[in-house]
């Protein structure tokens, strides 16, 4: 079993024992499984998956950073969402933003970055919900 808990500046998500988990990471998703080796990484905006006695639970998930250690799974994100919690609308109005800025881009790359992971965590509440 895996310790897992889920943090952002707002609240406690998750804190359970679990069986796995599969995280977006910034190097690409990874699966944590007991005995993982230790790993430090950046989040990617997408879909975390926990696994726990044959059962999985999906979280949107943004920003922010994993730690994996002793069989213990520590997220710090900006965002992570249940589908129920998840405003379509505003992530709608958020994906056709960012897209629009996107597709007529002439800024920096770094200011691009900002951009395609505002769309992606967009993206990625839209999937875990339904709203497409």
């Amino acid at each position: 079993m895996l310790n897992l808990e889920i943090v952002t500046p707002e609240k406690k998500v998750y804190d359970e024992a679990v069986d796995a988990v599969t995280i977006p990471t910034s190097n690409g998703e990874i699966g944590v499984l007991p005995n993982h080796a230790p790993l430090i990484s950046t989040l990617k905006p997408g879909i975390l998956t926990i696994t726990n006695r044959g059962t999985s639970e999906k979280l949107a998930i943004a920003g922010g950073f994993v730690e994996v250690a002793l069989n213990k799974v520590s997220i710090l994100a900006d965002v992570a969402e249940r589908a129920d919690e998840v405003n379509i609308e505003a992530a709608k109005s958020e994906r056709e933003a960012a897209e629009k800025v996107l597709s007529n881009w002439s800024g920096t790359e770094e200011a691009f970055e900002i951009e395609k992971e505002r769309f992606e965590k967009a993206q990625a509440r839209l999937s875990l919900s339904g709203g497409r």
